[in-house]
């Protein structure tokens, strides 16, 4: 009787941990989902108000440092959004903006004795 007990209590567990990896997993299918769909809005965004010469660049940066050309993405949608950029981006505006955002590299000063 206690192995019955035992059987079923471990039975039901398994069935437990089975459906709530198959939860886990849903939720992470629809993250997946829900990312692609904001990548391809960012890139459409990007499409419109950014020249042929500066998605150009701003892909060589991506290839680079993924996360800072993210960051730029974002701030680039995020002006496209609230209207102040209003005609598209030249590779020229878009090395300003990105001479404005990268942060000030320390310099070194190493004398020798």
């Amino acid at each position: 009787m206690v192995d019955d007990e035992l059987a079923e209590l471990r039975r039901r567990r398994l069935e437990q941990m089975q459906r709530q990896q198959g939860m886990d997993q849903q939720a992470l299918e629809e993250e997946a989902a829900r990312q692609q769909q904001m990548d391809a809005q960012i890139r459409a965004a990007l499409l419109e108000i950014l020249e042929p010469e500066a998605r150009e660049r701003l892909n060589t940066i991506k290839l680079t440092r993924p996360e800072f050309a993210k960051a730029v993405e974002q701030q680039l949608v995020m002006l496209a959004q609230s209207g102040r950029v209003r005609q598209r981006i030249t590779d020229e505006q878009l090395k300003a903006l990105l001479a404005q955002v990268t942060p000030a590299k320390r310099e070194f000063r190493i004398t020798r004795k």
